[in-house]
């Protein structure tokens, strides 16, 4: 067996653990980066899922910034995001499309340039811990069995799987029943006559999410849409579809003829069984061939179009959240509360995929943004570790909130960050100073300014679907 040591260790090559990786290696920091695919970029490139949303609480004001923003700067100049722009379909105020292949590259690159040690083609089948400290992983790869050592160790699995080998507790699902939000899979279409679309929302706006920018639709840069309600009622009835689904949902890529459609899903499987995962798998490419068919013949602008490309695995919304000193609240969330401990602020509303209808349930905030606080990234009963991104310590509902990548990309660039602090300073993660942290932070560009503003008449619960339908 093999043994390699190091100062920080992340687990999972994600945009989590991409901003965890490289800021932990420009704060100084010996870094090795573990992925078990050939890339980086976890959801985004693995799954197809995108466009980001959201880097803001309103068109005017930028809620995530630092390595997150510089990584979108990087796209757009190698010409692989168009920046962010107006969501035409009025959910948040701006979204961020981006080219999946050109990410691969720029978070390569980001890595390279901040000295991360890349090792790809391996999966975590064990946890070094020692009196409830973790000091490293084990992994199986092509060369073998690998252990590798670390002053900290950053879980950006999604799923918690360092965490959970570790022994940490963990919840995964609501309260009532322990379902998860569903899972999709992401897919592409080509060869579409987007002014048609364009032109038929214009013409039928009853038949569209009610926030729907109609006014600025013609000349907007970038399409989102969310409707087509009558048309896809009509395609359950027939039998067309037989997905649990209420609404059209698609987004235009950097491309002036392309769309992401996110619209498949499977309910009540677990992302962490495998024999359920691969079930879901199955299901989901069935529903992306219905859902091609169904495009082609019933969405206007839409019948020359032809099925691009589907993510390699399914997007996965939820799974296990580690426990940890602060466990996130939806009332955290919705009062906007201060922690002392801030790490980022956050601006996406709580967006619940019903674990069993058809809908989703949308909770909107009644200040403008919240705060994630770092007590949440650290496990109870374990040190030595970080958890970051959607494994991180909260409820069901506030990860259905917080779960979005460019919170996470600053979750992560704040895990990293404390990670390069607990090895500098030769503590356990639980003992770096938070003054320390933030004036880092601060001086990379981060977010943390107390600032919230006014949500609006619209706080609280939202219909979804043709409920939501509507014009203005």
């Amino acid at each position: 067996m093999s043994i390699f040591s190091y100062d920080v260790i992340v687990a999972g090559g994600g945009p989590t653990g991409l901003c965890s990786a490289v800021a932990a290696a420009r704060n100084g920091a010996r870094v090795l980066l573990v992925e078990r695919y050939g890339f980086l970029g976890g959801n985004a490139t693995i799954s197809l899922v995108g466009p980001w949303m959201t880097f803001h609480s309103t068109p005017e004001n930028q809620i995530v910034e630092g390595l997150p923003q510089e990584i979108v700067r990087r796209l757009e100049a190698a010409g692989g995001s168009l920046g962010h722009v107006r969501d035409t379909t009025g959910y948040v105020a701006t979204v961020t499309p981006f080219d999946a292949e050109v990410l691969k590259f720029v978070a390569m690159e980001l890595c390279e340039e901040a000295g991360v040690q890349l090792l790809f083609h391996s999966m975590i089948t064990d946890t070094i811990c020692e009196d409830g400290v973790v000091k490293g992983i084990v992994v199986h790869n092509k060369s073998g069995r690998m252990e590798l050592r670390a002053s900290v160790v950053i879980d950006a699995t999604g799923d918690g799987d360092v965490a959970v080998l570790a022994g940490a507790e963990f919840q995964q699902g609501r309260e009532s029943d322990g379902l998860t939000q569903p899972m999709s899979l992401m897919f592409r279409m080509a060869g579409i006559d987007l002014g048609a679309v364009r032109a038929y929302i214009a013409a039928h706006p009853e038949d569209f999410y009610k926030r729907t920018l109609l006014s600025s639709l013609a000349d907007a840069p970038h399409l989102s849409v969310n409707g087509f309600y009558s048309q896809f009622q009509a395609a359950l009835a027939s039998g067309e579809v037989t997905i649990p689904r209420d609404m059209v949902l698609f987004f235009q890529t950097v491309r002036s003829d392309e769309v992401i459609v996110n619209m498949t899903r499977v309910q009540g499987l677990r992302a962490t069984d495998a024999w359920e995962l691969t079930r879901a798998e199955v299901e989901l490419r069935k529903q992306v061939h219905q859902l091609v068919k169904f495009f082609r013949s019933r969405i206007p602008g839409f019948a020359q179009a032809y099925l691009v490309a589907t993510g390699a695995q399914a997007g996965i919304r939820e799974s296990r959240r580690i426990m940890g000193d602060h466990v996130l609240t939806a009332e955290d969330i919705t009062e906007g509360r201060h922690f002392p401990d801030i790490i980022s602020r956050y601006a996406y509303p709580i967006d619940i995929h019903d674990p069993l209808g058809k809908g989703t349930r949308t909770v909107r905030l009644k200040k403008g943004s919240y705060e994630l606080p770092y007590r949440s990234l650290l496990p109870r009963g374990l040190d030595g570790l970080l958890v970051a991104g959607r494994c991180l310590s909260c409820t069901h509902e506030a990860l259905a909130a917080i779960r979005t990548m460019p919170s996470m990309m600053a979750v992560g660039q704040a895990a990293g960050t404390a990670a390069a602090l607990a090895v500098r300073d030769g503590v356990p993660p639980r003992q770096v100073e938070i003054a320390a942290l933030h004036d880092r932070l601060l001086a990379q560009g981060a977010n943390l300014e107390h600032a919230v503003l006014p949500a609006g008449e619209d706080a609280g619960e939202e219909p979804s679907g043709l409920a939501a339908a509507g014009t203005r």
